[in-house]
């Protein structure tokens, strides 16, 4: 089965896709969808939903597993945050693959036993457990591959 992680930012998206056996794990892709901030805020959502929609179609995963947006400094933020989830979730559904969605506390406990767990502590431990050596990977990435691992194992609990 392949499950692709996806921690959605307007600036920074997070994507990775791992195939997952039985009782292992391999990582197939994982890297970061950049938008800059001069250009406009449209074009920015076209980019990520763009670059989704190709991923999704190259990788072709089973299912999607997105990371919920828990924190905006102010509505203005939390509006825009919300497009750019918007367009993810466009782009799963226009692909017809299924999305499950997990907090931050979820996706650490998950990965970490803790899930009060630092960025740092996730990348170290999902690195460890997909057998890769990425330590310069952004946080935003190595979100995406712990959102994908999470939802792997919520699905060995509802067996």
């Amino acid at each position: 089965m392949i499950i692709a992680g996806i921690d959605p930012g307007l600036q920074n998206t997070g994507i990775a896709a791992i195939e997952k056996f039985d009782r292992t794990y391999q990582l197939m892709t994982c890297d970061r969808i950049e938008t800059r901030t001069d250009v406009a805020f449209e074009i920015r959502l076209k980019t990520i939903y763009d670059k989704l929609t190709e991923f999704i179609e190259c990788y072709l995963p089973d299912q999607i597993a997105l990371e919920e947006i828990f924190y905006a400094q102010n509505a203005k933020v939390a509006l825009k945050m919300g497009h750019a989830r918007g367009v993810t979730l466009l782009a799963a559904a226009n692909q017809g693959v299924p999305v499950s969605e997990y907090s931050a506390r979820e996706i650490k406990l998950s990965v970490t036993g803790n899930g009060n767990a630092s960025k740092h502590q996730v990348q170290q431990m999902i690195c460890r457990i997909l057998n890769i050596n990425i330590a310069s990977a952004s946080y935003d990435v190595s979100d995406a591959m712990a959102v994908a691992y999470c939802h792997s194992q919520r699905l060995n609990n509802r067996r």
